[in-house]
């Protein structure tokens, strides 16, 4: 195995406190293992951008203390509900909320893949997402009088961190359909991916999985990990485990609650 194959604790030991990390939503690849090993390292301060919605993932890291601002267009649990400790997070004022849509979480990160200070997009002119956003600024299109559009600046996470099918030994990693990975990943300073499985041969080399594979050029580390975003599903490998998810919305809806299933949940290893 070469120097990008490493442990989760290894893995996860590039994101330092107070770093901007990037998280997909629950159906696109969420390193859970991967969270674990980071909160038993105490993590806080994070700036999380969820890409472009987050759920069960960050949470947990809201309730346990590990995020200071939350840059997103939506966290919920699904069909299990709204996500209880960002919720009472909100309501406490306890974390900064930088509210967004999904297509400006997009177009944000698209811009840092192409190595622009801003992107200019269409859609929230009108809605009270501006005036939430002094970051953002309404400008004039200069190829046409009168056309006003809204201008965002890049997303440059420090970190990208998600949990994927495969990767090889040389660090390309295949991510199949989610193609918002491969986005974060060209983004990020940093992209950390634990997978289920790590193969010899050369993904790159292969014409059917090359095309959905990140190459290593824009991959940090990877960590082995079967299971590794249990409870959640991960597409062609495994289901969600609905009993643990509703467990778990139900528990974390009292602090009390919440800090029973985090410890019981950091000493497990599913």
């Amino acid at each position: 195995m070469s120097a990008m194959v490493s442990t989760l604790d290894e893995l996860v030991a590039g994101i330092g406190d107070g770093a901007m990390l990037a998280v997909p939503k629950d159906f696109s690849g969420v390193a859970m293992a991967a969270t674990r090993a980071l909160l038993k390292r105490g993590v806080k301060d994070l700036h999380v951008v969820g890409v472009p919605v987050c759920g069960i993932q960050v949470d947990i890291l809201i309730g346990a203390g590990a995020v200071q601002t939350l840059e997103t267009s939506a966290v919920t649990l699904g069909e299990h509900g709204a996500a209880p400790r960002f919720t009472a997070a909100v309501r406490d004022g306890t974390i900064q909320i930088l509210d967004a849509t999904c297509p400006a979480i997009h177009g944000a990160l698209q811009a840092a893949e192409k190595g622009l200070p801003f992107i200019p997009i269409r859609g929230l002119i009108g809605s009270d997402v501006l005036t939430h956003r002094r970051d953002w600024r309404v400008i004039d299109n200069p190829f046409q009088a009168g056309d006003r559009v809204v201008a965002l600046p890049a997303i440059r996470p420090d970190v990208a961190l998600f949990h994927a099918p495969l990767a090889d030994r040389h660090g390309n990693v295949w991510i199949g359909r989610n193609r918002e990975l491969m986005t974060v990943a060209h983004a990020s300073a940093a992209t950390l991916v634990s997978v289920e499985e790590i193969v010899d041969r050369n993904l790159l080399d292969d014409p059917v999985l090359a095309a959905a594979t990140i190459p290593e050029l824009y991959v940090t580390k990877i960590a082995a990990a079967p299971r590794g975003a249990a409870p959640l599903a991960l597409a062609g490998r495994y289901p969600a485990d609905t009993e643990t998810l509703a467990r778990y919305a139900q528990a974390a809806k009292t602090a009390e609650g919440f800090r029973a299933f985090l410890d019981e949940w950091l000493t497990s290893t599913t």
